[in-house]
Parts: C-alpha cells; structure tokens; sequence
C-alpha cells in the first residue's frame, strides 16, 4: 500500500495544476477561462477563449498529468486495490485543486487521462471515447450537461460488462461519479434534455 499511497498523492499534486489557467496567461497575459459563462478551467475553454496553442498545450498536460501517476503505478504494481486510489487521485486534484482553493475543473480531460494510463488496455478509453461520439454525433444530446452524464453513466456499465478487472471496474465507476457528481454541483442546463439522432438533424 505504500507504493499506491505515493501515487496516489502524486496524481492528486499533479492533478491539482490547472494547464489551462497557466498557459491562458502566458499566451493571453490574463486567466482567460475567467471569460467563459462557467468559469470552468478546462480544454473547451483554454480553446475557446485563448485560441489553438493554449487549448492544444492544456488539453496535453491534463491527459499526461493523470496519465502519469496511473500508467507508472502499473509499472511497479499490479491491479489491486490501490489501483482505485491511484485512478481517482487526479481527478480529484484537478476537481479541487489544491493549488487554486478547491475550486478547478469538471475532470473530463483528466479522467481521460487516468483510462489512458490503464495501456495497453485501451478498452475503458475507447468505451469513453465512444460514448461521447455516439452522444455528440449519432444521437446528439442537449444540452451538453445531459450528453456528459449519459457518456459517464454508459461507460460505467459497458465497462463493467467487459469484465477488465475489478478494481479497474471500481475505477472506473468511482472516477465517473467524481465527474458525475462535479457536473451536478455545478448544474448549468438550460432546458430539459433533448435527443436528436443524426437522421433527424
């Protein structure tokens, strides 16, 4: 336990900075994510309002800062329990970071990431991947509060369905509900939720 307990600090500290906060400032001279209705700290925003370079460099540092912790636990440990641990620390650095008063981001960038780190077994990702595709493309779903629920709440059951292992099942569920439950708290949907399949656009 103590080798997950290392990783597990480690991830929470790397979770904890916010690339999008840092790079707005260097590349706009100000925290442009301050701009955005949400105030959200994440990839969506350092593109929106700080252009291609700040949301590129953001969206690489929030996928390895979660990568990291989790990909080099499994280099030196196996998949037990600590695993869990090590897979919820970023998220929840980058949720309440503590580096910025417990106040970040809602974690999507970041728990990709972490599923990232469970290479080569790239099914939970894909999965992930796949369910916001099939909510964003397929069957499009507004507003975007509603779509990101049904993409986290998918992936916890297929996920458990492909039997990958336990504890990267728990993982999985426990790193869904961090961003489940971040989402909730800062309920922004305008509107009850609605469905349009791509043959009715």
């Amino acid at each position: 336990m103590t080798t997950a307990l290392f990783y597990t600090i480690i991830g929470y500290i790397s979770g904890s900075l916010l690339p999008a906060r840092f790079f707005s400032r260097i590349f706009c001279g100000r925290d442009v994510t301050e701009d955005s209705p949400d105030k959200n700290p994440g990839t969506f925003n350092a593109f929106t309002y700080g252009g291609f370079w700040c949301g590129a460099l953001t969206l690489i540092c929030d996928l390895l800062k979660s990568f990291l912790p989790v990909f080099l636990y499994l280099r030196v440990a196996d998949k037990s329990a600590g695993l869990v641990f090590v897979m919820l620390a970023p998220v929840l650095g980058h949720i309440f970071p503590v580096f910025h008063h417990f106040d970040g981001g809602k974690g999507i960038a970041a728990s990709f990431g972490v599923l990232l780190g469970l290479a080569p077994d790239m099914r939970p990702v894909v999965i992930l991947g796949a369910m916001y595709l099939l909510y964003s493309f397929v069957f499009k779903v507004n507003p975007h509060f509603y779509r990101l629920v049904l993409t986290y709440s998918s992936m916890i059951v297929l996920v458990t369905l492909i039997r990958p292992g336990a504890y990267v099942v728990i993982g999985c569920i426990v790193v869904s509900a961090a961003v489940i439950g971040k989402l909730i708290a800062k309920f922004d949907a305008d509107g009850k939720m609605k469905i349009t399949p791509v043959w009715k656009q």
